[in-house]
């Protein structure tokens, strides 16, 4: 891959920190990195397996006020070229073009709206493919004007428009590809006092396991875990000292257990959930009509006499009383000699 090819691609991430021996502690306990000594005096390396993914030092001295913050690195053919292109779209150079010896050049920038951002031409040959665990994944712009920032970006590093989810009250949330896949997203910063700044999400197998690993380390947990479009699983943190990062987990299986594969949204995304969460509760709960009809039905109770029956069945008992007697005188007379017979009929003429 040539340096023209290396353009608009994220290639380098830095930690920059108000204590490296604390920070080189924690991320391992978090994320599936391990440490490694770099032949630069106070600079440590962040290994995922066998490839280098980022970088840790201490923040300069006359950095003074600044909180730790990671510094993402956005490759170029011509760092000089790209800041001279950044300040004519309303850039600001914060650090000038300058050379690592053996590494390559870079300059630090803040963006019109106040982000920062590094861009670097690398002396050899551009990092190869990420590796599946660990890597940086995904890589989400805060900012104050969301379609100035996706212009200004795009004329310098080449992203093109992506899908964009409108939010409502938050805004719309703009993806942004590079080489025709999605990268990262550009949102509006969360209420006035949040200043505009990248945040980069590490690929981890286990969400949930790295949110636990983080408490235990002594990080703080922002917001999540929770799904996001796309079935991915993020989480966003504030190391020990300070500095913002995110892990993303890939969709889950149906048969593994619930934990970020690139996230196709940001928690301003799934902030817009749990009403739909709601409305699904709420359709699956029975109707009124439903629960009539799953009822057991219950048994008539049987019908009241009225009182006119029970008049009548006096009446009719009382009839039965007297017919008797008179069938039983008239089987009587049956059995009777012909004289009682003829003594009885004498007896009823007269």
């Amino acid at each position: 891959m040539s340096n023209a090819e290396v353009r608009g691609r994220f290639i380098w991430h830095e930690l920059l920190t108000t204590d490296t021996a604390a920070a080189a502690a924690f991320y391992p306990k978090v994320v599936p990195w391990r440490t490694q000594p770099s032949n630069m005096p106070g600079y440590t390396i962040f290994m995922a397996g066998g490839t280098q993914v980022g970088g840790l030092m201490a923040l300069p001295a006359d950095a003074s006020g600044t909180p730790a913050h990671w510094l993402v690195y956005v490759g170029t053919p011509n760092v000089d070229a790209t800041c001279a292109q950044a300040q004519g779209l309303g850039a600001r150079i914060c650090k000038a073009a300058t050379d690592i010896p053996n590494v390559g050049r870079f300059a630090v920038l803040a963006d019109p709206q106040g982000a920062t951002f590094a861009v670097f031409t690398p002396s050899g040959p551009p990092p190869g493919p990420s590796p599946e665990q660990g890597a940086f994944s995904w890589h989400e712009l805060q900012t104050t004007d969301v379609a100035a920032a996706l212009r200004f970006y795009g004329q310098l590093f080449g992203w093109s428009k992506g899908v964009g989810h409108d939010m409502g009250a938050m805004g719309v949330y703009q993806l942004f590809e590079h080489g025709g896949a999605g990268v990262g997203g550009i949102c509006n910063t969360q209420g006035p006092s949040t200043p505009p700044s990248w945040l980069s999400y590490v690929h981890v197998a286990d969400a949930n396991r790295a949110v636990a690993s983080a408490k235990a380390a002594g990080g703080r947990l922002l917001h999540g875990p929770i799904e996001v479009p796309g079935g991915s699983w993020i989480a966003l943190f504030l190391d020990p000292q300070g500095g913002a990062f995110a892990v993303q987990e890939a969709p889950r299986t149906m048969s593994a257990p619930k934990s970020a594969a690139t996230p196709k949204a940001t928690p301003a995304v799934t902030a817009a959930k749990p009403p739909a969460a709601k409305a699904a509760t709420k359709a699956a709960q029975p109707t009124k009509a439903a629960k009539k009809r799953a009822a057991p039905k219950k048994k008539a109770a049987p019908k009241k006499k009225t009182a006119k029956k029970k008049v009548a069945r006096k009446k009719a008992k009382a009839a039965k009383r007297k017919v008797a007697p008179r069938k039983a005188a008239r089987k009587s007379a049956r059995r009777a000699s012909p004289k009682k017979r003829a003594r009885a009929k004498r007896g009823r003429r007269r």
